[in-house]
């Protein structure tokens, strides 16, 4: 393995391309010739895609965290319910295949291999849905043709029936939100720690001065 980071940090892995449950790769080796490498793993069928996009179109916050370029920490969930893990869970869930001579598995080049596919993964997890069987482009439209069709008023249809406005009359917008009590707020920044401060008492400070500035700005709506 460690043998296999240097080649993948040494730009040994020439061509690495990612299909449906399947990746294939060159790796340059001692030899002229580069080698062909190709790592194998369960893709999920149709039945089990069609539930998984179910899924993910019910959590919105998936599709804007890998559009952020982030994996969802959730995502291995729906994958796990379909018989599908989204990661490999044992070596034997790969079949490795390398043209080198060598008898180790994995060998040198299939280890480059799963470096290079790794890090590409942290510029890229839609290379992740790929290699399950799905492009991201073609995921994308197939949420958007899925999304349920807005109604005649204009509102989603999971919107509940007794807020619907009538013809007559339309619906006000919500009230706001009241603002945080002052103790939320610093729950949230964490616990301070500060050399030389007295924690207990820093705090109690803040929470003063944050109610005051709560006040202050509702004074100043009033006026």
């Amino acid at each position: 393995m460690e043998r296999g980071r240097r080649y993948a940090r040494g730009g040994r892995v020439q061509v690495l391309t990612v299909k449906a449950g399947r990746l294939e790769a060159r790796v340059q080796g001692s030899r002229s010739t580069p080698y062909r490498v190709s790592v194998r793993s369960e893709a999920p069928n149709e039945t089990q895609w069609r539930a998984l996009k179910a899924a993910m179109a019910a959590r919105l916050g998936w599709t804007a965290q890998l559009l952020a370029g982030e994996v969802p920490r959730d995502l291995e969930e729906p994958f796990a319910e379909v018989g599908v893990p989204l990661f490999p869970r044992r070596w034997s869930d790969l079949q490795v295949r390398c043209g080198c001579p060598d008898d180790a598995e994995p060998c040198k080049h299939i280890a480059a291999v799963l470096y290079v596919f790794a890090q590409r993964l942290d510029d890229d997890p839609w290379l992740l849905l790929a290699w399950h069987g799905r492009e991201r482009d073609a995921l994308l439209a197939s949420l958007r043709r899925g999304a349920p069709e807005p109604s005649d008023d204009g509102l989603p249809p999971w919107w509940p029936v007794g807020l619907r406005a009538r013809p007559d009359r339309r619906l006000s917008p919500p009230d706001p939100l009241p603002p945080d009590p002052p103790e939320r707020a610093l729950q949230r920044l964490g616990p301070l720690e500060l050399p030389g401060a007295s924690t207990v008492a820093l705090e109690r400070q803040l929470a003063a001065l944050y109610q005051q500035l709560v006040a202050g700005d509702e004074r100043d709506g009033q006026n």
